[in-house]
């Protein structure tokens, strides 16, 4: 373990056993006197857990990385919650509630006696104690400031190389900063063009949090100052230590042997940076209407306008009846529906779209992986070529831009105390967040004035703790993905009055041509110890609109066009700050209604949840523009006055929003689920894939049943959650309707009938993607898996394209992959990243096939496609598929990669902790579950 400045004293020690023991019951003004302390109790009772793998301590210096290269060892505390993560995997199905912390963290306030591993007092006013078992910081200050101190420094010692990537790469820079590598280039290239913002832009986001948001603001930002603060404190005693995260060596910043060079300092402008990073990872929504414009153009040149209009309507599935929904008592939101009449839609010219150049002025190794390593010291060629791949893996973030699926993860279980053994509500929730080491986030508890709260928090952004517990409540979030973002045509124009063309860069904007804002990111890199990526430079360019930065340009009706993106949150990249600082806080949050009310100033879009000793709630947080009326959010519309948000002020990019009461809330329902599911009845989906079929029903058929039969316990709920992780979704939804189909004549063919009888068995067994025995790294049926891994995109395929043509079908598929397996390389996170079985066609097959088979569908498609709607017809497609699946061997089904050999199934599926700094970590066996989990149950409350 890197040296952690300490400070360890007897009284010291003694204090922080009884941590939390003072703390404000409100939130100052700036400036304003603190408040006299309130004690803090511990409601939970020991029934409290977390999880976060593989560890709390992210950095590593340089011996350490070496260490790791060489032998394999790990800094303390950087894996030891990873077993026990993995460990669930065989150890769910003789859970009980006692044997809960062998799978997790106690997750009490505070650190026992003889438990204390370490103290440090990087201020009079702030003590980090370090607890043996995970090395979690628990942070308690005398001060507001102090505390936020504590929490930064906390931060540098844990995250600190993590924090310098992402602010580098919410910024555009990350190839000057890290390296050159493909991967980089690319990385940079998804994110910077979504939040492209100057030096002055930054800074205007801080003031406008500052002086807008009343006394909350101001305090906001004197906790993000003293946060900022720690940070650089820790950031400049580890330099002058030596003990610093090492990669600063091999990238070239520090000299390791005259420890000439610097880390730079972090600034308020540096944390809006990041949180466009996550925010836009996690908490965005809509976009993609350029896509869906080619996907329904396509469909109405091969039916008309008519028909094909409800042809691509049914596939789009907006508010499919048979969806699995988070608030099901039937209460109504209406959200972004389809208009009777649409006004303003904007629908590109056949042909005429193209997307906008982003990169110019290419030097050297830009746009090539071309390497030409470094004559590197003896003592480090070991690590030589360490980021050759990247810092951050291709694929391993999520897609980002218009028609890019963006990442939607996380799920939630929570279930009332009517339905449960101790009559106190249950909760089991988390975030998934993908698998890196470090992780994005980091655990940590926060005790002081106005703050009292323990769970994660983004490395970086981590003044409160975003999703957690507090005194007596726990909270938690997924991904929402409403329809936040917006695609306008803006009409092109030259200032001289000529004929514009599609190239042109000026603008129609409320009658006068306007120039675009011409944003730039110039970078350049050179090989370094890390990164052998050869010199290179480049220019991003993106142009800036009244309605968002330009995308594609296109012709409608004939007149060149600007498409753009325009997101409510633009430009309000960290205004979330007031809703999460209220929910650290206390005195604030106090039950259901109260949490809301916090969640409610959270703008990004997430569904959020809430557990006390009382009851359980809900709430769909995000900044919902209000429309024009007659405006089809799911299309692009015209860049005019009148189809317009309301309210919109472009200068600020504000708007009228819609109300609390509009959002999809609920409290004291008999239970929820969430897997990125729709939120309720009529609030609309931003994207394909919302159907009948659903991930989300792997938890809601077991956690219905569960409340069914009542007595559910923290252990009952958890074993349902990892029943559905280890669950494929095809197997369990799909596999019985498409036996049907199979077996409605008899399968003459003996090898083929064996097949079927394969498939079947795994059904009936739970299709379950799990091994035999714990290390075995054989699953249980293997074959039966390889089967369904081959079999279904060819089913899909032969299922849909035929009647679909080549033209729909590719249209279809680019706004929404065939199939998102464990064993995947594509989708939003790719390979080995555990979250499987969000985006697919399974709704669509499910109709399809209950068509064919006459059965009753609701919200059914326009046409049925398996067999052009012959049961026979449709049986001989899906026999002939399933025979060329059955053979196609497991090197072919898993070709291999990085980490993996061909035909290794378990490997391929199997999570890996991609490494964002030095330090690697073992692969674990597949779950789709949240990175980040929480199990409470609280008996009591204030």
């Amino acid at each position: 373990m890197p040296p952690r400045t300490r400070t360890l004293r007897a009284a010291t020690v003694a204090a922080v056993l009884a941590l939390g023991t003072s703390l404000l019951a409100t939130a100052p003004g700036a400036g304003a006197a603190e408040p006299a302390p309130l004690a803090v109790t511990d409601h939970c009772g020991n029934q409290c857990a977390d999880i976060l793998p593989p560890g709390e301590n992210g950095n590593a210096t340089l011996v350490e990385i070496l260490g790791n290269k060489a032998f394999g060892t790990h800094p303390a505390h950087s894996d030891d919650q990873l077993d026990r993560y993995n460990g669930l995997v065989a150890g769910h199905t003789g859970l009980t509630d006692q044997k809960l912390t062998d799978f997790f963290n106690d997750a009490s306030f505070g650190v026992a006696a003889d438990q204390v591993e370490s103290v440090t007092k990087p201020r009079e006013d702030v003590t980090i104690t370090r607890d043996k078992k995970s090395g979690v910081p628990h942070i308690k200050g005398t001060t507001r400031y102090g505390t936020e101190f504590g929490a930064g420094f906390a931060a540098g010692q844990d995250r600190l190389w993590l924090m310098d990537l992402f602010r580098h790469i919410g910024r555009g820079q990350l190839t000057s900063f890290a390296g050159g590598a493909l991967a980089n280039q690319g990385l940079e290239q998804q994110f910077w063009p979504q939040a492209p913002y100057t030096e002055a832009d930054l800074q205007a986001q801080v003031e406008r949090i500052r002086t807008t948001e009343g006394a909350r603001g101001e305090q906001a930002m004197a906790d993000a100052q003293a946060y900022v603060d720690g940070i650089n404190a820790y950031r400049d005693k580890s330099k002058k230590g030596r003990y610093f995260p090492g990669e600063y060596v091999l990238t070239g910043k520090i000299d390791s042997i005259t420890n000439i060079g610097e880390i730079q300092p972090f600034g308020l402008t540096d944390l809006i940076s990041i949180a466009s990073v996550v925010g836009g990872q996690f908490g965005g929504g809509g976009g993609g209407e350029v896509q869906a414009a080619l996907s329904l153009l396509a469909a109405q040149q091969k039916y008309g306008v008519e028909e094909g209009t409800r042809v691509w309507e049914s596939f789009r599935q907006r508010n499919d009846p048979e969806a699995v929904l988070t608030v099901h008592d039937g209460t109504s939101f209406p959200y972004a529906g389809k208009p009777d009449k649409a006004r303003g839609t904007a629908l590109p010219d056949a042909g005429s779209v193209t997307p906008e150049p982003l990169i110019y002025d290419r030097t050297g190794s830009a746009g090539t992986d071309k390497k030409a390593p470094v004559d590197a010291p003896d003592a480090l060629k070991p690590l030589q070529g360490m980021y050759d791949d990247g810092v951050i893996p291709e694929g391993s973030l999520p897609g980002s831009g218009d028609g890019a699926q963006k990442k939607g993860m996380s799920n939630a279980l929570l279930v009332s105390g009517k339905a449960t053994a101790s009559g106190n509500p249950i909760a089991v929730m988390g975030p998934q967040t993908g698998y890196f080491a470090p992780q994005l986030m980091m655990l940590q508890e926060l005790q002081g004035p106005g703050i009292s709260a323990r769970g994660v928090s983004f490395a970086g952004v981590g003044m409160y703790i975003q999703m957690g517990r507090g005194q007596d409540y726990a909270w938690s979030a997924t991904s929402a993905a409403q329809d936040i973002t917006d695609t306008y045509a803006v009409e092109l124009c030259e200032p001289d009055g000529s004929a514009p063309t599609k190239n042109s860069t000026h603008y129609r904007n409320d009658g006068a041509c306007t120039a675009m804002e011409k944003l730039e990111r110039t970078n350049s890199w050179k090989p370094t110890v890390a990164d052998s990526t050869a010199k290179g430079s480049y220019r991003m360019q993106v142009w800036r609109t009244d309605y968002g930065i330009v995308t594609h340009r296109a012709t409608v009706d004939g007149k060149p066009v600007a498409y753009t993106s325009l997101r409510t949150t633009y430009r309000h990249e960290a205004d979330s700050i007031i809703g999460f600082q209220l929910l650290n806080d206390p005195a604030y949050v106090t039950d259901a209604a109260s949490f809301q009310q916090a969640a409610s100033h959270i703008d990004y879009a997430f569904n959020w949840f809430y557990a006390d000793s009382r009851t359980t709630a809900y709430y769909n947080s995000g900044m919902n523009p209000v429309r024009a009326a007659g405006v089809d959010a799911a299309l692009p519309v015209k860049a005019e006055k009148a189809y317009e948000w309301k309210g919109y002020d472009p200068a600020a990019n504000t708007t009228d929003y819609t109300p609390f009461a509009e959002h999809p809330h609920s409290s004291g329902q008999d239970y929820y689920i969430s897997w990125n599911n729709r939120q309720a009845k009529d609030y609309s989906t931003a994207a394909f894939g919302f159907g009948a079929v659903h991930r989300g029903d792997l938890l809601d058929d077991r956690v219905s049943a569960l409340v069914e039969e009542g007595g559910v316990t923290r252990a009952s709920l958890t074993r349902a959650m990892e029943e559905a992780a280890l669950t494929d979704l095809r197997g369990e939804q799909l596999l019985p309707e498409l036996l049907k189909v199979l077996r409605s004549q008899p399968v003459t063919d003996p090898a083929l009938n064996a097949v079927v009888q394969q498939l079947d068995s795994w059904r009936a067994a739970g299709a379950q993607r799990k091994e035999t025995s714990p290390g075995s790294h054989t699953y249980t049926h293997a074959d039966a898996v390889r089967i369904m891994d081959a079999w279904w995109p060819k089913l899909v395929e032969a299922e849909f394209r035929p009647g679909l043509g080549d033209g729909l079908y590719d249209a279809f598929t680019a706004s929404l992959a065939t199939d998102e397996s464990p064993a995947a390389s594509h989708g939003p996170s790719g390979a080995h990243s555990g979250s499987a079985f969000q985006y697919g066609w399974w709704g669509f097959a499910d109709k399809d096939l209950r068509q064919v088979l006459g059965q009753s569908v609701k919200g059914p498609l326009a046409k049925t496609y398996c067999g052009g709607g012959d049961l026979s017809a449709c049986r001989s497609a899906l026999l002939s598929t399933l025979k060329e699946a059955a053979a196609v061997p497991a090197a072919e089904v898993y070709p291999g990669d990085d980490s993996c050999k061909a035909g290794e199934q378990w490997c391929t599926d199997a999570i890996v902790h991609r490494p964002l700094g030095g330090i690697s970590q073992k692969s674990i066996h597949w779950q789709n579950r949240p990175t980040y989990q929480q199990v409470v149950e609280f008996p009591s409350h204030r």
